[in-house]
């Protein structure tokens, strides 16, 4: 019969005899006959060595292997209603590539609790499980499905430097490091770059890379490197066109994951929801009024914390909405790159939050180099510091703004995780730097 081959460089079929490679996830010897299940990237297949019919030699070998060694089994395919591919392979041969020890770090199949530190700390073997690989499947189409949507808008993808002289954000939350001769810094985000590029001509760039943040803080939520989704674009109106773009990728996205993604998300047993367009729009102002109706106390121009976005999220849940929009922020908040509003103590700013989580963070960028220098000044930044990046403000710089995006955070609201590290393959934090 034809087997049908999967999408997968672990199968290979050669004169009508198949040869699957990869794990030994399971061994049931039942004495006449074992059952051996290996699994690959893509699932398991069944082994099936009755004693009687194949080799005495490679039926012994096929029951003493250990679970998790690495092997390819040969054999012929036959069709089967006792399994989920509906198909067994009765083995001709067994080449063995690595015995992995015994007992195991971790298990992969067993049904027991682990703590999420020595998973952490065994990733390598945590990773082995589909449920955990899944996430990761998801994540990478998430980007897949970011990049097609902004080269379908427009958007060159670009790549900015990761060793830096100076921080976008200020310097308490940059990680030093030596660099020859000089003081140097991990990026906090590509901004500044972003923003040089506006005065290019590159007038639609975006960017899928690593951001670090030396932040001591030790949550669910926040993490020392992270994949940041970054976008900036140049002859804004205002930054509703920003926020336009962010708003039908976003909606590309988490459709996709949905239409796209249904495998991994049955591993999981996760359930995607595509949330209602377009996304409501509140005022920082409207915020604070909603916070203080539910008899928090907060005061006009303070953030309002993981509590405040977690109240406001459970509002706009009820409304039927799990994302929105929350824009015009009080400058003092905001960094010295966001445009202020004229005459007011707000800005031209906005978050996206997803179910009472902030994931995404811009706005309209200030343009003119004047009053640029003069928001540097008043944030305590001295612009000597910033010289490359000024310059270019000096020589033409059209209307712009951007966004940058959390892509874990994104994936584990969308996904129902509990941690920001289930979506990271090896995570580094305030206490953890290896594996």
């Amino acid at each position: 019969m034809a087997y049908p081959v999967r999408d997968s460089t672990s199968i290979s079929i050669d004169d009508g005899t198949v040869t699957v490679r990869g794990w030994v996830q399971e061994i049931r010897n039942l004495g006449g006959i074992s059952f051996i299940l290996i699994r690959d990237r893509n699932g398991i297949i069944q082994i099936t060595a009755p004693k009687k019919k194949i080799n005495p030699d490679l039926f012994k070998q096929l029951t003493s292997l250990s679970r998790e060694s690495v092997v390819s089994v040969s054999g012929e395919v036959k069709t089967s209603d006792q399994t989920k591919l509906g198909l067994e392979i009765i083995p001709l041969s067994l080449e063995i590539h690595s015995v992995a020890e015994s007992p195991l770090p971790l298990g992969v199949v067993d049904k027991v609790n682990v703590e999420f530190d020595t998973r952490l700390n065994h990733r390598f073997m945590d990773l082995r499980k589909p449920e955990v690989k899944a996430i990761f499947e998801l994540k990478s189409l998430l980007c897949k499905l970011i990049s097609e949507k902004m080269a379908e808008l427009d958007f060159m993808q670009v790549q900015t430097p990761k060793i830096v002289a100076t921080g976008a954000e200020g310097g308490a939350t940059l990680f030093p490091i030596e660099y020859f001769d000089k003081k140097a810094y991990l990026a906090q985000s590509p901004q500044l770059y972003k923003q040089m590029l506006m005065s290019t001509g590159m007038d639609r760039v975006y960017e899928i890379a690593p951001a670090f943040r030396a932040e001591r803080s030790n949550t669910v939520r926040h993490v020392s490197e992270f994949i940041s989704f970054d976008g900036e674009l140049a002859w804004i109106r205002s930054q509703k066109d920003v926020m336009a773009v962010i708003e039908e990728v976003m909606q590309y996205t988490i459709s996709g994951i949905a239409s796209r993604g249904t495998k991994y998300l049955e591993v999981i047993g996760a359930e995607v929801t595509i949330p209602k367009a377009p996304y409501p729009i509140l005022s920082y102002s409207e915020c604070l009024d909603m916070l203080m109706g539910e008899g928090m106390e907060i005061s006009e121009g303070e953030d309002f914390g993981t509590e405040g976005e977690r109240l406001i999220g459970e509002i706009m849940s009820l409304r039927g909405n799990d994302m929105y929009w929350i824009v015009e922020y009080p400058k003092a908040e905001k960094p010295f790159y966001i445009m202020e509003k004229e005459g007011t103590a707000f800005s031209y700013s906005f978050d996206l939050d997803y179910r009472g989580q902030e994931i995404s963070s811009g706005g309209q960028r200030e343009h003119r180099y004047e009053r640029l220098v003069t928001r540097m000044k008043a944030k305590g930044l001295n612009p000597e510091s910033f010289g490359p990046y000024l310059e270019s403000f000096r020589y033409g710089m059209p209307p712009h703004g951007g966004w940058g995006i959390g892509v874990e955070r994104l994936l584990v609201n969308m996904l129902g995780l509990n941690n920001i590290r289930e979506a990271i393959l090896f995570p580094r934090d305030v206490h953890r730097l290896i594996p």
